[in-house]
């Protein structure tokens, strides 16, 4: 089990957050924070004396700010406030998920800026511990006055309602069981709400945010898996290493084309195949641009993906509620809680996916079309014409790509008006973040497409003899995908080397062979 991660102390970093929703690492708050706390809460307790009415402390909520409500009246109006918000739709949002909307929102409790009580911390940090996962669903969040109806989801649950899944692992989790009979076997006691607690909890921007992180983690590893499958299609197709050398990097100094370059450049190195045809003898005078270009395109996305880790690193370091307190002791509304800065990035990157997957599919399609893979045979396949070899994988390829740009057409450029007109323009971030999410699930597949049609390029090119870095590859590939032969099943084969370029294991592969 991985080290607690301490939560108010300093901000949390991006790997904290993948640790707690992916991993299960375990969460504990620091005192300081608790202290902060309780400092703040007096200032709501204050206020909730105040026979003024203050924006929810004593009044109601969106269109309905200027209602007074009584004191005997405020429990319910904080318990109504999650009950009729926690009105999500549609599937169930993954564990992983969850989780990370679960911590960034402790987070954000731990400043002490919210005017919850402490005993609120406490009980989200026991509810991480205890593995216990709201149901949340896909429809619900507008991605303004923050992602509502997902948090209220994990509020309501914190309260003893509605329903949550268990279990230690957190990819999985186990079936649905009533909220209140998981917090009853973890020894929780069930929050009732006091004044201001139902907008703490649900004003952030903390699921778009959560799965921004997430992405990121992602992308990183699935770009440099995108370089290697570049290297391998390179280096099957006879093409040429040369185009990639420092000096005319260095000519353009884009600092993600530099680093896909760098990538290739190791991944080629002391490769037989690419020796056997340098120099005077090759005719052609340059390749393709889906394989000449690859740390173009690559290091486009490697750029959007250091954008958005900066906007992803001042959410992270940010309070969002409304109203906040401020650390001079006023409570004040803002608009802390639109989301357009983290939408507009989840969208910039879906556009980035959509092209690496592209040039991706590219690069498979050359392999495959024997007027331009220089020697190969029609789609790789066996006894061509009996034998169809890998048509249809790039089939495959070919309808991902389409989805993923559609996908990545902007969610954050639409704006539905709602609350009575009191929230007029929104930024549909938890949209952009969904599709995000399948937009990168399409470029594992993808990626895993290429890598197949690599291999079995690799191989078709025997005697040539492939590089220590695309070989390892070759050879883990085999493990799950046997080499070149009649046809078979197909899909099976594409599914085991999708989760290779998932895991991870493809791109650790090809980095401890140049290491």
């Amino acid at each position: 089990m991985p080290n607690h991660i301490r939560i108010g102390a300093d901000v949390l970093t991006p790997a904290q957050v993948v640790a707690v929703a992916r991993d299960g690492a375990p969460v504990e708050l620091d005192s300081s924070a608790l202290d902060r706390i309780a400092e703040t809460r007096g200032v709501i307790d204050a206020l909730a004396a105040d026979p003024h009415p203050h924006y929810g402390v004593s009044t109601g909520f969106g269109a309905l700010a200027t209602t007074f409500i009584a004191p005997e009246r405020r429990r319910q109006l904080q318990a109504s406030l999650i009950r009729s918000h926690a009105a999500g739709t549609g599937a169930e949002v993954e564990t992983e998920v969850v989780r990370a909307l679960q911590l960034l929102r402790l987070q954000t409790l731990a400043s002490g800026r919210t005017g919850a009580r402490p005993v609120v911390a406490e009980t989200y940090a026991a509810m991480l511990n205890a593995g216990i996962t709201p149901i949340v669903r896909e429809y619900g969040s507008l991605g303004c006055s923050g992602d509502l109806a997902p948090l209220a989801h994990i509020a309501l649950a914190a309260m003893g309602e509605g329903d949550v899944r268990v279990g230690d692992d957190p990819s999985t989790g186990s079936g649905t069981v009533p909220a209140s009979d998981a917090l009853a076997a973890a020894g929780i006691e069930p929050l009732v709400l006091e004044e201001k607690e139902g907008l703490a909890l649900i004003n952030g921007t903390d699921g778009m945010l959560g799965m921004l992180l997430l992405a990121l983690h992602d992308l990183e590893m699935l770009v440099t898996t995108a370089d290697l499958a570049a290297a391998m299609s390179v280096e099957s197709q006879l093409g040429t290493d040369a185009v990639f050398a420092a000096d005319l990097m260095a000519l353009r100094p884009q600092d993600g084309q530099a680093v896909s370059a760098a990538n290739l450049r190791a991944f080629l190195t002391d490769s037989p195949m690419v020796a056997s045809h340098r120099g005077p003898e090759d005719g052609r005078v340059q390749d393709a641009y889906s394989l000449r270009c690859s740390p173009q395109v690559h290091g486009a996305a490697r750029d959007t993906m250091s954008h958005a880790a900066m906007i992803a690193s001042r959410e992270l370091a940010s309070v969002i509620d409304n109203p906040v307190v401020t650390v001079d002791g006023r409570i004040e509304s803002n608009g802390n809680f639109h989301g357009a800065p983290v939408a507009a990035v989840l969208d910039f990157l879906a556009i980035s996916v959509a092209d690496v997957a592209s040039v991706s599919e590219r690069r498979t399609d050359r392999a495959l079309d024997p007027a331009r893979s220089h020697g190969l045979p029609p789609f790789l396949a066996h006894e061509v014409g009996v034998d169809s070899g890998l048509m249809i994988a790039q089939y495959a390829a070919a309808g991902i790509v389409s989805e993923l740009k559609r996908l990545a057409v902007p969610a954050s450029v639409d704006s539905i008006p709602s609350s009575a007109m009191q929230e007029d323009h929104v930024s549909m971030g938890w949209a952009a973040a969904r599709k995000l999410r399948r937009a990168i699930d399409g470029l594992a597949r993808v990626l895993a497409i290429e890598i197949i049609t690599g291999a079995r390029a690799l191989d078709l090119r025997a005697p040539l003899e492939a590089g220590p870095a695309t070989g390892a590859v070759r050879d883990l590939v085999r493990t799950v995908a046997a080499g070149p032969g009649p046809d078979r099943f197909l899909s099976p084969e594409m599914e085991a080397v999708t989760e290779l370029v998932r895991s991870g294991a493809v791109a650790r592969t090809a980095q401890e062979a140049t290491a």
